[in-house]
C-alpha cells in the first residue's frame, strides 16, 4: 500500500498541530546510523533535489499566479557523498544548517526548523533563498510544496504532501539519473531578466502538481513530460536560467539533446549544475541518488 502524508499549513506559515505532531514523531523516531568517516567530513545534514515547479516558491513569482496554489517537488537525499557547490542542490542552505546545527538536524518540529533556517540564511539578503531549499533539506521523502501568495505572502507552503512509501521511493531512485554538467559561474545572476507572465507561472505551478502525480503513479513518461514542461516555463519566465553571458556550456543544446533521447530532463537549478534525466535505461556518465525516507510507523 502506498502511504501519502498530507500536512496542512496554517496561514502563519506553520502546520496545523495534528500534522506537526505526526511529522515530528517521524523525524524523532529515525534510527541512528553509525557515523562513517565521510559523514564526519561532510556532515549529516541531508541534501535536497528539486524537480518540477521550481521558482514557484519565490513570492515575486507566486504573486502573479492566476491559479494558486502553484506547486513544486523536492526530494530529501541521504548525504552519502559531497555534491558540487553552486549547482542547485541547496548546498548554500545546507552549509548554514551545518554551521548552526553542528552538522545534524535537531530533534525539533520540522516546520519550526524550516522557519528558523529561512530567517538565519536570508537575514539582510536582497534576493532571499526560497523556503523550498529549507523544506527539502529537513523533510524526508518526496514532497509536493503548494505555494499561494495570499497565505503568508507566499514565503512558506500552505500545504505539504509527502510520499515516503518504499516502493515509490525506490522507483524514483531507479528512474532519475543525475549527470554532472558544471557549477554556475561567478558573476552569474538568473534574475537579470524577468518575464513574469501569469499564464506561464500557472503552467510552472501545474508542472509541480503533474510531477508529483507522475511519481505517485510511477509513470515515467508523465514524469519526463513534467520536467520538460518546467524547463519550458523557466525559459519563458527567466531566460537567464539557461542563457547568460557568463555561461560557458551550451545548456540549451545539451538539454534538448537529452530530452530527445530520454523521457525527459531538466537542470537541478539555474545556470546548470546537474542534468536530471528521467529514464529506465542507464544514462552514460550519470549516477543515482538515495532518497531519505521517514521511518515506518510502529504497529
Amino acid at each position: 500500500m502506498r502511504k501519502v502524508y498530507g500536512h496542512a499549513w496554517a496561514r502563519n506559515g506553520l502546520p496545523q498541530r495534528s500534522s506537526l505532531v505526526a511529522q515530528t514523531a517521524a523525524i524523532l523516531n529515525m534510527k541512528p546510523h553509525r557515523i562513517s568517516p565521510i559523514a564526519r567530513v561532510i556532515g549529516r545534514i541531508p541534501y535536497r533535489l528539486a524537480l518540477a515547479g521550481g521558482w514557484i516558491d519565490q513570492p515575486f513569482v507566486s504573486v502573479h499566479n492566476p491559479r494558486p496554489p502553484g506547486s513544486m517537488v523536492v526530494v530529501g537525499l541521504e548525504p552519502s557523498f559531497r555534491f558540487m557547490d553552486r549547482s542547485g542542490i541547496a548546498t548554500g542552505t545546507r552549509a548554514v544548517a551545518t554551521r548552526v546545527w553542528q552538522g545534524k538536524l535537531p530533534a525539533r518540529p520540522p516546520a519550526e526548523l524550516v522557519r528558523e533556517l529561512y530567517e538565519i540564511e536570508n537575514k539582510g539578503k536582497a534576493e532571499p533563498s526560497g523556503s523550498q531549499d529549507m523544506v527539502g533539506l529537513i523533510y524526508p521523502g518526496i514532497n509536493r510544496l503548494d505555494y499561494d501568495y495570499a497565505a503568508n505572502g507566499g514565503v512558506f507552503p500552505v500545504h505539504i504532501e509527502s510520499i515516503n512509501d518504499r516502493s515509490t521511493v525506490r522507483w524514483l531512485e531507479q528512474v532519475i539519473h543525475v549527470l554532472p554538467v558544471a557549477p554556475r559561474p561567478e558573476g552569474y545572476n538568473p534574475l537579470d531578466q524577468k518575464r513574469l507572465q501569469p499564464r506561464w507561472i500557472a503552467r510552472l505551478g501545474q508542472s509541480g502538481k503533474d510531477c508529483f502525480e507522475a511519481i505517485r503513479r510511477r509513470d515515467l513518461q508523465a514524469l519526463g513530460a513534467s520536467l520538460n514542461e518546467c524547463m519550458t516555463c523557466w525559459e519563458k519566465l527567466l531566460p537567464h536560467t539557461v542563457r547568460h553571458p557568463t555561461l560557458k556550456v551550451d545548456l540549451v543544446g545539451l538539454l534538448r539533446a537529452y530530452q530527445s533521447c530520454y523521457a525527459g530532463a531538466m537542470y537541478s537549478g539555474c545556470g546548470g549544475g546537474y542534468l536530471l534525466v528521467a529514464s529506465k535505461e542507464l544514462v552514460p556518465g550519470a549516477f543515482k541518488v538515495t532518497v531519505r525516507v521517514a521511518p515506518r510507523a510502529s504497529r
